[in-house]
């Protein structure tokens, strides 16, 4: 007991201490959770040893994974991507599968093993991948669209990946693919029995169970479907994690959708970051020591092969050289599903000690080299492409031909939405426009429908010029990314410091870092909300307009803060954890030993906590903003607007404590 407790902790302080430095480099955390593993594991400076409870502790952890994939399993999604998906994304994986399992059948590993290393290898990171484009917005670019149809197709061929290794351990007198369509019939036969129980249960018992309104209820019951499931596929001779993907599949149907991947998220995140831990526990350095030559030689053969496989197939899927390069590269490393195939083989014996060592270091390597390559795709691309620039020079072409020469324009960095409504209203008032976008479907369909829509990164300085920001006469972010905004202010004032720049926000968390940037106006759509809601409830109860108006003008003038801030429950608001709501007020009353009694509140100095009062109330009387020589009295409720931090130090300055 006293070594699990011991071995636990020393993987949750690893764990911390990486995630953390590997976030500040902006690094994926499943690469610190492997770190994390390797060095502190049996192999490493064995500070723990190789544990069954932590074994299998991590297979849950590979449940949960397959349960969130059958969650976001969408036919809709699949229909509109189907030539990426399946054709992009199954000629990859079934090549990569074919070749690299055929060169391990060469080297003499089995042929049980060699269909196991094929399919190990034809998967690409989802989690670094994804990430990583997302942190880069290229998720929306061509080659993003690209590789995330083929990293969703590697993610539904884990399936039957995963019917298929029970199938090979029971092999020997059956032919290979009897015995493999004698598993796929009885997995469909499963498959069938579930769906049906869900179809006719499922909808009806969540209607029961949230009527209770208990989350505990509703979450016990989530994880007793995901169990559950898991353990009949697994009873039918089958894996645990095909059962936890049908159950996904199955709450993914109901309008609960949502509400379970919320609440099943934090078990999700932590039994999957102790299931990268017990991976890289299992990777022996020796092995890499020992093989370094081969090891290196393997990750770079694995990493140009498919990059290479990925070009030509981009290329007869019509994309642009340049494009199918950078899909290569972001998909060229193998994958989070290669450790799951990897345990299921380790589980069945399919892969003798020294293959899967060796395997597992060349999984493990190509990841971790794999951000590398990610980050600089753009630059690697335009070394390598000859004339891949002028696929965007051309780009930058249309952009001024859009622009026009006569100026007076409003530049609209962002066509979703909030941009189509700016583009409407700019139109009724004859105002020139152009919207920059980064979604290619979008651009087309409204370019299509003659909008005044051009493909193009807003925070990127050739493009802004392209766009005539020199002769704009305003220009407008109406997405909601401050990373972004922050580049488009810095390139904007630049080039026109005179030019009126509008700024939208969900909330008002990064306010004042948008102004300072050189943000005219910073609108947070939260709070413009509620100005609209109380106007409109304003004027239904009769309150004269001018009185309406001024209230909005003070608000707006005095940058939202007399909305800023609200009183928290039990539970975190829908928005969720974000900074913009670790502001908030909080009442607290001054008990008649408390040591503000009888002090100024200037004396106070709550400034110094990073505190403000925002009102008090005294004898059931609440005078709001009370002045700096308000003499403070026993049983006086101060409210107090801040940080929790903030407000935990107040507390102590005004009680004494």
């Amino acid at each position: 007991m006293t070594l699990g407790l011991t071995a636990v902790l020393i993987l949750l302080a690893a764990s911390v201490v990486l995630v953390v430095l590997f976030r500040y480099l902006h690094l994926p955390p499943i690469l610190a959770y492997l770190c994390a593993g390797i060095l502190v594991g049996p192999h490493g400076i064995a500070l723990v040893p190789d544990m069954e409870p932590v074994r299998v502790l991590a297979e849950f952890g590979l449940v949960f994974l397959l349960f969130t994939l059958g969650l976001e399993f969408s036919l809709p999604r699949l229909a509109a991507m189907k030539t990426l998906v399946f054709g992009l994304g199954g000629a990859q994986m079934i090549l990569t599968s074919a070749v690299i399992g055929g060169l391990a059948l060469w080297l003499g590993v089995s042929i049980e093993g060699a269909i196991v290393i094929g399919g190990m290898f034809a998967m690409s990171s989802t989690a670094i991948g994804m990430k990583l484009l997302v942190d880069q917005l290229e998720q929306n670019s061509r080659h993003g669209r690209a590789a995330f149809g083929v990293l969703l197709f590697q993610d539904l061929a884990v399936v039957p990946l995963l019917i298929l290794l029970p199938a090979l351990a029971g092999g020997g007198q059956e032919p290979l693919w009897q015995t493999f369509g004698w598993a796929l019939a009885k997995s469909a036969l499963v498959l069938v029995g579930i769906m049906i129980i869900g179809r006719w249960l499922l909808r009806p018992m969540f209607h029961e169970i949230a009527a209770v309104r208990s989350r505990e209820l509703f979450m016990f019951t989530v994880l007793l479907l995901t169990l559950a499931a898991a353990w009949v596929t697994h009873a039918a001779g089958l894996s645990l994690a095909l059962g936890a993907f049908l159950a996904g599949m199955m709450i993914g149907e109901t309008e609960y959708r949502h509400q379970v991947e919320g609440d099943i998220q934090p078990f999700r995140d932590i039994l999957l970051g102790l299931f990268f831990v017990t991976v890289g526990m299992l990777l022996d350095v020796r092995v890499v020591w020992d093989n370094g030559g081969w090891v290196a030689l393997a990750v770079l053969g694995l990493l140009v092969f498919k990059m290479l496989l990925v070009l030509g197939l981009g290329r007869l899927f019509r994309l642009e050289t340049g494009v199918a390069l950078r899909t290569g590269l972001v998909l060229s490393q193998a994958g989070e599903f290669a450790f799951a195939l990897l345990l299921q083989a380790r589980e069945f014996s399919l892969l003798d000690a020294r293959a899967a060592q060796f395997t597992l270091a060349v999984v493990v390597l190509s990841m971790l080299l794999s951000p590398l390559l990610i980050r600089h795709n753009g630059w690697i691309a335009k070394r390598l492409v000859r004339g891949y620039t002028r696929g965007r020079d051309s780009n930058l072409e249309v952009i001024r031909a859009e622009a026009g020469v006569t100026g007076g324009h409003v530049i609209i960095c962002g066509y979703g939405r909030s941009g189509q409504n700016l583009a409407w209203m700019m139109e009724q008032e004859s105002v020139p426009c152009l919207a920059l976008d980064l979604d290619p479907v979008r651009v087309r369909d409204a370019r299509d429908a003659g909008k005044p829509v051009v493909y193009g990164d807003a925070d990127r300085r050739d493009v802004l010029e392209a766009a005539g920001v020199q002769r704009a006469r305003a220009l407008v972010v109406s997405f909601n990314n401050v990373a972004s905004a922050l580049r488009i202010l810095e390139i904007t004032r630049h080039l026109r410091p005179d030019m009126p720049v509008i700024v939208r926000t969900m909330d008002d968390a990064d306010l004042e870092r948008l102004k300072a940037a050189g943000a005219t106006e910073v609108v947070p759509e939260s709070l413009e909300g509620s100005l609209m809601m109380g106007s409109h409830l304003l004027l239904l109860l009769g309150v004269p307009v001018s009185r309406i108006v001024t209230h909005v003008r003070d608000v707006r003038n005095d940058r939202y803060r007399m909305l800023r801030g609200f009183f928290h429950g039990v539970y975190e608001p829908e928005e969720g954890g974000t900074r913009a709501y670790q502001e908030r007020l909080h009442s607290i009353e001054l008990t008649p030993g408390a040591r503000a009694v009888g002090q100024r509140l200037a004396d106070v100095h709550l400034e110094e906590a990073g505190v403000t009062v925002s009102a008090v109330r005294r004898g059931g009387i609440r005078g709001p903003e009370p002045a700096p020589e308000t003499r403070l009295a026993a049983g006086d409720v101060l409210v107090l607007y801040g940080t929790p931090e903030a407000i935990d130090e107040a507390e102590k300055i005004l009680l004494g404590g």
